[in-house]
């Protein structure tokens, strides 16, 4: 295989005959990776801290959902309950909803991510270990914060998907949908931030020689459901950030009686909405992966075909959307083409299904905790994904959309995908960051409470939901056939409640955290890195890999690497460092140093949340204050994590020498930041559509647009600020030293080009006439959105290169402000045109 850096793989085989390191070496990493104190505990960045955080929030999220659903199930149990009021009882669902999907199923694997990826990847921390900091407080304070709407009266009540004109002014004048509409956009940035992580980590921290053939099938896993994130959750903090706006300024993008249209909302949220069932799925089918080989001992059947699989999954899954649309009257063709990918999005997943039963049937299967999980998954998902065929189906789709079929059917979807599986995933990892394991003999009983629990609580759905039971009904009267069904899935709830709470038992008499003692032992008998021995700075050198189950196939690598005979047996810099490798075979290609505890993180996650309590409250000059102290944390977290270090280059094993520091394509910072343009694009992007939506839905509410020749000129200046930010990153590498200049002035040209646009549209449209004025001015204010970044971006580039931070050598912050910028100018050029372009 031809080398992608130039190092010679053989010099891997150097290792094993390598002697054992000093004992002073594993002091200093444990001394540099030393365990939080006292109130140290938030400023800790560590992964397995955060992910460990991370892990308890989600689940206590997954626990209060649990406890309304069983109010709701308590109220209807038989006619006519008066448990909950009617508006209470809306607010209920539409919390259980909407923290089942928003607060527990996404942060929960994106933690399990955050907690496993480093190990099976054997790096010492994902690249941005503050961004997942941050990422983790945002989540936690912002959901905390959401859910607590509930207890005084002010949570959201219009379903978890809100569609409007429900969730409209006129209809829900309070600021309950506020809280739902500004909290799950702040949420969604959250998720964002570890979707980038969790991309430049898989791709770029992978131990020497882990090839992508040879990548755990958790980290491909990881690796789409992150890309998804990137593509699908812009969708909907666009929808969410639109509908505020009208809620707020009376722009009207969903008022049909002013040139706007409810199903616009549909299409963006469901864009989000159909993929994140995949985007739960997917991570815990690599989850499956891992476990079904270890408890039947023996290597996966088909890796390759199951890699391609959770590729297929996640590229149909953004076909399929509008089959929640069927009912809105979607054209034959249109109807017929998601009917199709949704029949077809169902291959992929079966080929994962039936590797699975193929692996458990070519080894020999243990019915322990985590086996009896799995394939309990198999059952309750299939059994979903059979009822997901048949709502595929147009007409099918027609007769029970909107009852308690649909609700049947999701569930046995999410708890046989996810919730299954993430219970097996429990069992099986506990052991690597507990002293000790959860009890076998209690696991089965979980298993057999939950199993049964959740068969009985939902089966008989189906049933009501083809009686003609609608949802999201409070009450119902008696003699309608639908006593009975609800009875029993009441008893079912409380049996499946049963059986978690057997397991919080379970866990609060043996999970010990011990982070700083290494993992309480491989009780599976698995075969993947994250069960080597490990400390708080991950393995005490990291290996060279060689196959998919390294542990299973070299018996000696525990050994090897606990005494250092791997790469980066000690810290070369006196830092916190990891070894950055190339994305497709993992060649070393430099050692990134890694940030250590901050308070910056945490400080940045609350002054953001309250940007937008403030926000949904109202409480302007509160808001404002709060969002300039939260850009000014970061900026001060920013700051000291791009120090330089005396050593140019470090020997990192086997004679093996590399850069501390790289610009351009190469650095971890780059691919991050085309990350976000891709977020950002998809934005934009989401925008576009809505405005072509717009035109083609309402004509009769159409205005001509100004002149094309008019937005020429505003064109060629977005063109020159493009021209301005290559230019700078050309000049700078020459030597100039006023190079950052032509960028700063692009930067604070933007505003002026904004400018000029928005009074071009003031003349013929106000945002309030039209919603084909509301989307051209959301445009715009997407656009200043942009350009204020950008602005921050070239002022920080400005002062760094005064303090003389940024060299000719040292050039990443003026890399990713020009990338940032060039974005900018390529985004108002494409608004302006396309703007003036459509319905002219």
């Amino acid at each position: 295989m031809r080398s992608e850096t130039g190092f010679d793989p053989a010099l891997y085989r150097r290792f094993p005959t390598q002697d054992a390191r000093p004992e002073g070496e594993e002091e200093a990493l444990r001394r540099i990776w030393c365990a939080p104190k006292g109130w140290e505990y938030l400023t800790v960045v560590n992964n397995n801290y955060v992910g460990i955080y991370y892990l308890g929030t989600a689940f206590l999220f997954f626990l209060l959902a649990g406890v309304l659903a069983l109010l709701m199930r308590v109220q209807l149990a038989a006619p006519l309950m008066a448990v909950l009021p009617q508006a209470t009882y809306n607010q209920v669902f539409t919390m259980h909803g909407t923290v089942m999907m928003f607060l527990f199923a996404v942060p929960m694997v994106e933690a399990a991510g955050v907690l496993l990826l480093p190990q099976m990847l054997s790096a010492r921390d994902l690249p941005f270990p503050r961004l997942s900091a941050y990422a983790f407080w945002a989540y936690a304070v912002g959901g905390l914060a959401f859910f607590a709407s509930l207890f005084v009266g002010l949570a959201p009540d219009g379903g978890w998907f809100m569609y409007p004109p429900l969730t409209s002014k006129a209809f829900s004048p309070g600021i309950n949908t506020d809280f739902w509409l500004l909290g799950i956009g702040f949420i969604e940035i959250s998720a964002i931030a570890g979707a980038i992580e969790i991309i430049v980590g898989v791709l770029r921290t992978r131990a020497p020689g882990m090839s992508l053939d040879k990548m755990p099938i958790f980290a491909w896993a990881m690796l789409v459901f992150a890309v998804m994130i990137v593509i699908a959750f812009p969708s909907v903090i666009l929808a969410t950030l639109l509908l505020e706006i009208e809620r707020a300024f009376n722009w009207p993008f969903f008022d049909a009686t002013r040139g706007g249209d409810p199903v616009l909302w549909q299409h963006l949220f469901w864009f989000f909405g159909h993929p994140e069932v995949y985007i739960i799925f997917l991570p815990a089918a690599g989850m499956m992966s891992m476990i079904i080989p270890t408890v039947a001992q023996t290597e996966l059947v088909g890796y390759r075909l199951i890699v391609l699989a959770m590729v297929a999954t996640g590229f149909i899954s953004f076909g399929v959307w509008a089959h929640h649309m069927f009912a809105t009257g979607l054209p034959p063709m249109t109807s017929g083409f998601f009917s199709a990918a949704s029949m077809a999005v169902s291959v992929p997943a079966g080929i994962q299904v039936f590797a699975w039963i193929a692996t458990f049937a070519a080894g020999k299967p243990r019915f322990n905790a985590p086996g009896l999980f799995a394939m309990g998954s198999v059952v309750v998902f299939v059994t979903g994904g059979l009822t997901g065929v048949m709502v595929a189906l147009v007409p099918f789709d027609w007769q029970v959309h909107d009852t308690y079929f649909i609700v049947a059917h999701l569930h046995y979807v999410l708890i046989g995908g996810m919730v299954f599986p993430l219970f097996a995933a429990m069992y099986y990892w506990i052991p690597m960051v507990s002293r000790r394991p959860l009890s076998e003999r209690w696991g089965r009983w979980v298993f057999a409470l939950m199993f049964t629990g959740m068969n009985v609580a939902f089966m008989p759905m189906h049933l009501a939901g083809f009686m003609g039971m609608p949802r999201r009904v409070y009450t119902y009267l008696p003699g309608s056939g639908w006593d009975l069904p609800n009875l029993v899935s009441t008893l079912g709830a409380f049996l499946l409640a049963a059986g978690v709470l057997l397991f919080l038992l379970d866990l609060a008499r043996n999970f010990r955290l011990a982070p700083s003692e290494g993992n309480a032992g491989n009780v599976y008998g698995a075969g993947t890195l994250e069960w080597l021995p490990t400390e708080l700075y991950s393995t005490r050198s990291i290996p060279v890999v060689r196959s998919r189950e390294p542990l299973w196939d070299d018996p000696q690598i525990c050994d090897d690497v606990e005494q250092g005979r791997y790469f980066l047996p000690r810290s070369a810099t006196g830092l916190r460092e990891t070894i950055v490798t190339s994305p497709l075979l993992a060649e070393p290609q430099y050692v990134q140093i890694m940030p250590g505890p901050s308070v910056w993180p945490f400080a940045a996650a609350l002054f953001t949340a309250g940007f937008f309590l403030a926000l949904t409250v109202q409480a302007y000059t509160f808001g404002l204050a709060s969002g300039v102290l939260g850009v000014l944390a970061v900026i001060r977290w920013l700051s000291d994590t791009d120090r330089p270090v005396a050593e140019h280059e470090v020997d990192i094993g086997a004679g093996i020498r590399v850069p501390t520091y790289v610009t351009g394509p190469q650095s971890h910072g780059w691919w991050a930041m085309v990350i976000l343009m891709v977020v950002m694009g998809m934005i934009f992007a989401m925008a576009l559509f809505g405005l072509a939506f717009l035109w083609g839905n309402q004509p009769d509410f159409w205005t001509a647009p100004p002149p094309f020749a008019e937005g020429l000129p505003i064109a060629l200046g977005y063109l020159l600020v493009i021209a301005a930010a290559w230019g700078t990153r050309l000049l700078h590498r020459r030597g100039f030293d006023l190079a950052v200049a032509p960028a700063l002035l692009a930067a604070l040209a933007v505003p002026g080009l904004i400018w000029l646009d928005a009074r071009a549209w003031l003349a013929i449209l106000a945002p309030q006439s039209s919603g084909q004025a509301a989307s051209v001015f959301a445009l715009l204010a997407l656009q200043a959105m942009v350009a204020g970044i950008a602005l921050l971006m070239a002022l920080y580039l400005g002062w760094r290169r005064l303090r003389g931070a940024v060299t000719a050598r040292r050039n990443t912050t003026l890399d990713l402000t020009c990338l940032f910028l060039g974005y900018t100018g390529a985004q108002g050029l494409v608004g302006t045109l396309f703007a003036r372009a459509i319905g002219a």
